[in-house]
């Protein structure tokens, strides 16, 4: 590996770069150059090379072969990298470093959103409208574990842009962000292309590419296809294989345990006038809503409304449950029953528990665990376990990654991943919190058809958070929707 200085005539360039984790190849002979004025975008699927790559750039990988030759432009106002991984570090060490038994009430906020933005260099003025553009004032005196995937995600662009970057690497900048927030980014980002910095935006379907982008690589098994004009580069023949659409094969699921109807009359999930507030703060008020045996629910709204709240309920994650008319199962929650009696009856795949997973735990240990609700592989799995546990990840295309390193794997990966552990002890109810989020088109449908087979097949019921009405599972029969307002957010329920 080499690591120099070059004239600003280009920001960077990478000479026969190469990248292996573990013995296997990520990146394999990438060379590229970039010109000021330029803005890139790589397009790539799941596991493609594109977190690998920018790894390289952003300074945060520095074992591999090559040479990655800087400008003193890039030297000197170095790089930001907005990425769900960055969130994950944060997150995990707010964890470690939890005092609220200490807390009056028992809450430690840890790291806040204020504290991540340095706006010293910035007027008052400016500062203000970062702010308000990104839609993060009312969010700045939270700590990072209490607010949603959408809201971390904005939180941490802001900080990105609070630091003036010469570089700002964008990992699918859109994911986990509602339809309003997306506009306001998508505005915003081509604004910043219009001044500075040089941005650079992973994608993982054409949608994703900035309007001001000017330059785009397609990326393929950890080489470079394609590169040029965006247009161009679209509509090339690699451009066209590469995003042709996939087909899933049904069959190639497990097959399920058990065909058996649930036999229950009563409402699986029953709420009534149930609301809850941390402090001051009112999340949701006076809810309202029951799921029967043969319902699959879509429960939507924007960032923050309290969609994750509602599921923490349900599986006793939130005690706010206890002393409200909740209802699990035709049983009154605080009647008796433990957390782990409640948890063994879900199935959840969510940003926390991606967040959450130990690190050095391999692929296959992490789907072991759902067997036993734990966070980390703590119990001896059996050989029925172990074999249903690759049976999922050979459905899910993660056979080659059994024994890799979880947290080496793309975002998306890794929710594919969660997955596996979600259903290898097939839930009564699965409750899938942005599970789509990361995932390119092919893997997206992959995860769909996998949740409809489940469905399908087995005793299970579906729980489908998103921010958006986009592509759902075609099991889904009913919807909750979150209206945020003030003083709480409102719910209606609908029929699909």
């Amino acid at each position: 590996m080499s690591a120099t200085n070059e004239q600003p005539s280009k920001l960077f360039s990478l000479e026969n770069l190469a990248l292996s984790y573990r013995a296997k190849p990520a990146l394999q002979g990438i060379s590229w150059r970039w010109v000021p004025g330029e803005h890139w975008a790589i397009l790539g699927a799941n596991g493609a090379g594109k977190t690998a790559l920018a790894t390289v750039i952003a300074g945060e990988q520095t074992r591999f072969a090559g040479s990655f030759n800087r400008s003193p432009t890039l030297r000197d106002g170095g790089t930001a990298y907005v990425c769900f991984e960055r969130g994950r570090r944060l997150w995990e060490r707010d964890q470690k470093l939890d005092c609220a038994e200490f807390e009056a009430n028992a809450r430690d906020e840890g790291t806040r959103v204020k504290d991540l933005l340095q706006t010293e260099d910035w007027s008052q003025t400016e500062r203000d409208a970062l702010i308000e553009l990104l839609g993060i004032r009312d969010i700045l005196d939270r700590g990072l574990r209490y607010i949603s995937t959408g809201q971390m995600r904005k939180a941490l662009l802001a900080s990105a842009l609070f630091a003036r970057p010469a570089l700002l690497i964008l990992d699918s900048p859109l994911d986990g962000l509602d339809l309003a927030t997306q506009e306001r980014l998508r505005e915003a980002l081509d604004s910043i292309m219009a001044r500075s910095p040089a941005v650079l935006t992973l994608c993982r379907s054409p949608e994703e590419i900035p309007g001001a982008c000017n330059r785009l690589m397609l990326l393929d098994g950890g080489r470079i296809i394609a590169m040029g004009d965006p247009q161009t580069v679209l509509d090339s023949p690699e451009g066209r294989r590469l995003l042709e659409p996939a087909t899933v094969a049904f069959g190639a699921l497990p097959k399920a345990k058990s065909t058996a109807e649930p036999s229950r009359s009563e409402p699986t999930i029953e709420l009534q006038d149930v609301s809850v507030s941390f402090g001051d703060l009112c999340v949701f008020r006076n809810l309202d809503w029951s799921m029967a045996p043969d319902q699959h629910t879509l429960i939507v709204g924007p960032n923050g409304c309290g969609k994750s709240t509602l599921l923490d309920l349900l599986t006793g994650d939130n005690h706010k449950a206890y002393g409200q008319q909740v209802s699990l199962f035709g049983r009154r929650r605080g009647s008796g029953e433990s957390v782990w009696d409640i948890k063994a009856r879900f199935g959840r795949v969510d940003a926390r528990m991606q967040f959450a997973v130990p690190s050095g735990s391999t692929v296959e240990s992490v789907v072991l665990s759902g067997f036993f609700d734990s966070v980390g592989l703590r119990d001896r799995p059996s050989d029925l376990q172990r074999s249903s546990a690759r049976e999922w990840l050979r459905a899910l295309g993660l056979s080659a990654q059994v024994d890799r390193e979880f947290h080496t794997l793309s975002f998306g990966l890794q929710r594919l991943v969660l997955l596996a552990r979600a259903m290898v002890k097939e839930p009564e109810i699965l409750l899938l919190d942005e599970a789509t989020l990361s995932l390119d088109p092919r893997h997206r449908q992959m995860l769909l058809a996998a949740v409809d087979h489940l469905v399908d097949r087995g005793r299970c019921q579906l729980l489908f958070v998103s921010h958006t009405v986009g592509e759902l599972p075609r099991c889904i029969n009913q919807m909750l929707q979150f209206e945020p307002r003030e003083d709480g957010s409102r719910t209606r329920v609908s029929e699909r």
